[in-house]
Order: C-alpha cells, then structure tokens, then sequence
C-alpha cells in the first residue's frame, strides 16, 4: 500500500490522492511543497540493516520526480503507478515532492529519495556527481525509448522557421531539462544560433510554465515536451514551428547505495508494467507522460549523446573538468 505523509498505512488510493492534492490546492507552481518535511532519508546501514534482519519487505522506499506540470496534476500521475510498485514488490513507496530551494539531483544523490523519474540531463548530472544507476528508459507511443522536443509559438505568430527566431523572445523549462532546454540549445545550434541571439530568454520550471510564458505572450517561442506541445496544439492554443530528432527518453535511476536486490525486484517491476494493458484501468493520464508504453532496461551509454551536448554547452560539467579548474 503507498504511504503517504500523515495517511494511513491502510486507508484507500483515493483518499490518499484527495490528502496530497489538498496540500497543494489552489497552486500551480512547484514552490508550495514547501511544507513537507525532507529531512529524513535512508542511509546505507539502514537499508542493508532492514534487508539482512529480514523487514525489507516493510522498509519505505521514498520516489522522487522532475516536475513536469503542476503538483496536482503530477500527482494524479504518480501516486497509481507508486501503488503498482508497492503491490508488485512489497515494498512500501512513497511520493516526495522536492521543494523549491532543493532539486532532485542532489536529492537521489544524497539519499533523500531512493528511486527518481528524472530527465535525459538530470541524470546526467547525477551520474557524473552521485554516480546513481539507471534501471529503464519510457517508452513512447511507437515502443521506443526516445523523444524529442517541439518549439512551440502562438497560432498567430509570424515566425516561419527556426532561423527566424534571431532578436527574439525565447522561454525554457527548467535549466536541467531535457525536452525542455538542452534539446531545444541543439535545435538553435543546428541553425547557427546561440542564446546570445536571442533578445530575451527565460527558464520557467516547466513544460506548463513555458507554454502559458508563450500562450499568454509574454515570449514567442517555448521549446518544451513533445507530448504536451502536441496536446495543446490540438486544442488550438499554440502552433508547433519545429520538431526536433529524437534523443534517449526519460527514465527512472536509482540512489547507488540501494542494494542489488531491491534494484532487481523494482526493475522487473518496471519493465512487466503493461500502462496499456492490464495496468491501465488503475493509472490517470498515463498517455500523457514520456512513457506511455511503459519501460525497458537502461544502461549509461544510452545517453551518450546528450551527454556530448551537455558539456559543449557547459550544462554538464565533468569531474576531469572540475579538477582541472
């Protein structure tokens, strides 16, 4: 059963759900999880204490997340797919909101959380600092651990192309996105272009908040996940000017201190998780997320490439780079 701050061990999925959105009604930013207590965490000992006197199956295993949309909506997303964990491995997991002050890089880093759903870039930095392990990637609506990123501007824009957008206005997700910054730097770079040539440019924290920064006209361009780019133009509130190629997915890592044991049982939970199939009655706009059709196994070469990206740009800096500073 998921537990969640304050809730019963016992009480129903619903009630948890209705507990934790209470906590952030009336917001839509990710400042207001400020309330939660994130100072507790599990240590190395404790966790390889639980497992050899025989209590693993009881431990609580804390899940982190990179925002994505609002708290609200994130957690109708998040709490069924933790409550499938929790069932299929017995282990207790709980859903931790990370506060504004803090990230979750440092947080699966250092323990705070156990497991994360993180972006292509966070994990590539909490690789390089915390060395955490990748266990899958999302798979997308075709079956492939990939996605992309779409620059998204309003209907009535006159831009035309990518090239177009030199002087102008140009809004971000968070700085440690994938789809929401470090994709959309490779699609200005592959038109010759540089933040410097832009007028303006701003990180909003999101993929909602870089839509509604470009919706509501205070930026001409996003460049933002392709799944919810491509739900909004639909409704007809933005237009899409470029996709980009598709790059490694997102996927779930883990802290590097979680015994092998544990990382085996919740992988395979991962990778039998069927959101399309026999687990689909029980999720809430799972097609929405960057793993529709659920998991495959993920190794650190996989992003490579990104990774490559990442250091050209300064967003990662390596430990080689570090000491030679």
């Amino acid at each position: 059963m998921l537990i969640i701050l304050y809730c019963q061990q016992k009480i129903k999925l619903s009630h948890l759900l209705l507990a934790t959105l209470l906590a952030f009604s009336g917001c839509d930013r990710p400042e207001t999880p400020q309330k939660i207590d994130l100072s507790e965490r599990i240590d190395e000992k404790e966790v390889i204490q639980q497992i050899s006197s025989g209590k693993d199956q009881s431990m609580v295993l804390r899940f982190g997340f990179d925002f994505r949309g609002s708290p609200q909506e994130d957690a109708r997303q998040y709490l069924p797919f933790l409550n499938y964990l929790s069932q299929t491995t017995g282990y207790q997991f709980k859903l931790h909101f990370t506060s504004p002050e803090k990230n979750i890089i440092d947080e699966l880093g250092n323990g705070v959380v156990q497991f994360a759903s993180i972006g292509a870039s966070s994990y590539l930095e909490a690789h390089e600092r915390y060395d955490v392990v990748p266990l899958v990637r999302g798979l997308n609506t075709q079956n492939k651990a990939e996605y992309r990123s779409v620059l998204v501007m309003r209907p009535d824009s006159g831009i035309k192309s990518v090239a177009d957008l030199q002087g102008e206005r140009m809004a971000f997700g968070s700085k440690t996105s994938t789809q929401g910054h470090l994709i959309p730097r490779i699609i200005l770079k592959e038109y010759g272009l540089q933040l410097k040539d832009l007028s303006a440019y701003e990180y909003t924290g999101s993929h909602r908040k870089c839509a509604d920064a470009v919706i509501s006209g205070r930026f001409n361009i996003c460049g933002m996940q392709d799944t919810m780019g491509q739900t909004l133009a639909q409704e007809g509130l933005v237009s899409i000017l470029h996709s980009s190629d598709y790059f490694p997915s997102s996927g779930i890592a883990a802290n590097q201190v979680v015994p092998e044991k544990i990382i085996a049982q919740v992988t395979q939970a991962l990778i039998d998780f069927k959101p399309k199939g026999k687990h689909s009655d029980t999720l809430y706009n799972w097609n929405k997320t960057e793993m529709p059709n659920g998991f495959t196994k993920a190794k650190n070469e996989d992003y490579d490439l990104l990774r490559y990206w990442s250091i050209e740009f300064g967003i990662l800096q390596t430990l080689k780079q570090t000491t030679a500073q």
